[in-house]
């Protein structure tokens, strides 16, 4: 009954709640309206372009992520740590996060290496892209720090996170957790799956320090600057697609990465709903209409879908074909050793 549960929150409740949003964002205005726009209104071009970015975003991460990889265990093919990304992204539409899992778990299975070393490679990218996202936090702050309060006070509703704050029961809960984490770790040497664990923490460790081992750090530090100079780069040529938008600054693109990328941590399925909030009342603040920011975050997220959605299914198909040859010489080997 639990697993049932869990899966009807993950599977229903969270897309349910993504498209409630889109919903609540899009019922004033007429379907007419916006195909009109996307007709007539609406320059491609930079849509394509962002999406060809993206691309290169995902290239740059692919060989970022091999580079961890081959200081964990051994060097990957590209061809195969490429797909197994896009393979990544296209889960995280079917389930929030899944996309870490599922590609490690392609990787693993084409490049035979340990699935939780990889994964410890994985988090160690993800701290990365955490300290990256600090970064951009500090950016903000520092050219747009009136904008970003306003944000804060007319969208997310401050006054409202400090009430509950103000409420015994946070600090009830974090007491209950601490204890539980206090009796756990008196008692987890009983449970006999305990050395197990142990073992593959050990091999997990090796992956998320992978990162002290990059050979070329300088290579590893130009592609993280690179991913998200390209993430940047997505959102601004979209501004190009509309007039409305066309005049925003380089100021609002890093605003907007760091308010869509706030909306992406939501558990929603590809950040369905809550992106869409963030970038559009970003843009309201900006002074973009209601109308412009609604049709500007519906394109550059349906973009980037697209594109994740293509080239997950392409990938899906490619694996196993440009594997096809190395498996069965592995095979005829085999046969032949015994």
């Amino acid at each position: 009954m639990k697993k049932i549960l869990i899966r009807i929150i993950q599977f229903v409740l969270f897309p349910a709640l993504g498209l409630f949003i889109i919903w609540q964002l899009y019922k004033e205005q007429k379907v007419s309206d916006i195909l009109d726009i996307l007709k007539n209104d609406l320059n491609y071009s930079w849509i394509w372009l962002s999406a060809i970015l993206a691309v290169f975003s995902h290239l740059s991460r692919a060989m970022r992520w091999q580079m961890l990889i081959e200081s964990a265990e051994k060097k990957t093919r590209l061809s195969n740590t490429f797909w197994a990304v896009m393979t990544g992204y296209l889960a995280n539409y079917a389930l929030p996060r899944l996309g870490e899992v599922s590609r490690c778990g392609v990787l693993s299975k084409y490049e035979k290496i340990s699935f939780t070393r990889v994964v410890g490679t994985v988090v160690a990218e993800r701290l990365i892209d955490l300290l990256m996202l600090m970064l951009i936090v500090i950016t903000v702050l520092g050219i747009q720090f009136d904008f970003l309060k306003d944000l804060m006070f007319t969208t997310l509703n401050i006054q409202d996170i400090s009430t509950i704050l103000r409420s015994p029961f946070p600090y009830l809960f974090l007491g209950v957790m601490a204890m539980g984490l206090w009796i756990l770790k008196r008692n987890i040497h009983k449970f006999s799956v305990y050395k197990q664990l142990k073992g593959l923490l050990a091999k997990f460790m090796e992956g998320l320090i992978s990162i002290r081992k990059v050979k070329n750090k300088p290579l590893f530090i130009f592609h993280t600057l690179f991913i998200w100079t390209m993430y940047f780069l997505m959102i601004y040529v979209c501004f190009f697609s509309l007039r409305e938008t066309s005049h925003l600054t380089m100021g609002a693109g890093i605003t907007i990465l760091f308010t869509g990328s706030l909306g992406m941590l939501a558990p929603v399925q590809g950040g369905i709903g809550p992106w869409h909030f963030m970038v559009i009342a970003t843009l309201k603040l900006y002074g973009v209409p209601a109308d412009s920011a609604n049709i500007f975050a519906l394109v550059a997220h349906a973009a980037q879908t697209g594109m994740i959605i293509v080239t997950g299914l392409l990938a899906f198909v490619i694996l196993p074909v440009i594997n096809k040859p190395r498996n069965e010489s592995n095979t005829k080997e085999a046969v032949q050793l015994s």
